[in-house]
């Protein structure tokens, strides 16, 4: 992998990196089976046009994939628990360092929904409101009570920040979300942000992740010595940002229990109230080892390679 500097490579790992978890849209789909090294790339949009059309010399085709375990949310007087998130995009990479995104046809961003500690009853009890008050006493059955959260994403990142890449404490770019909060009670559409009032994050690196590089052959078997595929591998990464505001809920229990969300949880919360922490992520970006020596067809060996790969 040459024709773009090592140093533009890395500094578009970590920006990729921070982050994956907190955009997370939904439960993970089914993604396909790959082999060996090529296995974290299983939903890498290796077809997209963007792709395809990658020439190896002005234009790079990569595939980054990036995941944490755990995690946290606070929004608020909220606390929340994140679980397994998983974010894949393909990235057209130029030698000027400039980049553009590709999601894959699902989106770019999958994760376990988080469950709310304590539920509806959390969230919102006990009330002196006799409509809330009245939900509460039906709170006994779990599955009344039980309150998801999911985020997704409320629009186009933004605001790419390369040099921060690098460093630690200082933004990479801007990600606006929301939150789904979903319970019986609150409906199918309880946001905490929308696409027009979205969550601001700005994500930076806490703690510098630990770089490796592996070589592998088209199929995903390591080659250390001629592999046609490189893959850097960062890891150990954890990210943050307590610098975002939060707006108020909307669309809970068709409007009408917006404000019995927001009292309790302490919304809308102003910046420096509310903090996200993804740990230990770890990240993949995966291209050819030598994107020069297949132009002008490196978008399609690319696919190619891909394909060869699957289980």
């Amino acid at each position: 992998m040459r024709s773009v500097s090592n140093r533009t490579r890395v500094g578009l790992l970590a920006a990729l990196t921070a982050f994956g978890a907190v955009l997370s849209t939904s439960s993970a789909t089914a993604a396909t089976q790959l082999n060996g090294d090529w296995a974290p790339f299983d939903r890498c949009p290796v077809d997209a046009p963007a792709m395809l059309a990658a020439d190896g010399i002005n234009t790079i085709a990569t595939c980054v994939s990036s995941g944490s375990a755990s995690g946290s949310i606070t929004l608020g007087k909220s606390h929340v628990p994140t679980g397994n998130t998983d974010l894949q995009l393909g990235v057209i990479q130029r030698p000027d360092g400039t980049t553009s995104l590709v999601a894959p046809p699902e989106g770019a961003l999958t994760a376990d929904p988080a469950e709310i500690p304590g539920g509806l009853l959390g969230l919102m009890c006990p009330s002196g409101i006799p409509v809330v008050s009245g939900i509460c006493r039906q709170l006994t059955d779990n599955n009344l009570n039980r309150v998801t959260a999911t985020i997704e994403p409320a629009g186009a990142p933004r605001d790419f920040n390369m040099a921060a890449a690098f460093s630690t404490g200082e933004p990479i770019l801007t990600i606006p979300v929301r939150i789904h909060l979903k319970n019986p009670f609150l409906g199918d559409k309880c946001y905490i942000g929308t696409t027009a009032e979205p969550v601001l994050l700005k994500p930076q690196n806490a703690t510098a992740p630990t770089l490796s590089l592996q070589r592998f052959s088209a199929d995903g078997t390591p080659n250390d010595d001629e592999g046609e595929m490189g893959r850097y591998t960062f890891d150990g990464a954890d990210q943050s940002d307590t610098a975002f505001a939060v707006p108020g809920a909307s669309g809970c229990g068709a409007g009408l229990l917006n404000w019995a969300v927001n009292l309790k949880t302490g919304l809308p919360s102003a910046s420096g109230k509310n903090s996200v922490k993804l740990n230990s992520t770890t990240t993949y970006f995966g291209s050819p080892y030598d994107p020069a020596g297949l132009a002008p067809n490196e978008g399609r060996k690319l696919s190619e390679f891909w394909h060869s790969a699957k289980r």
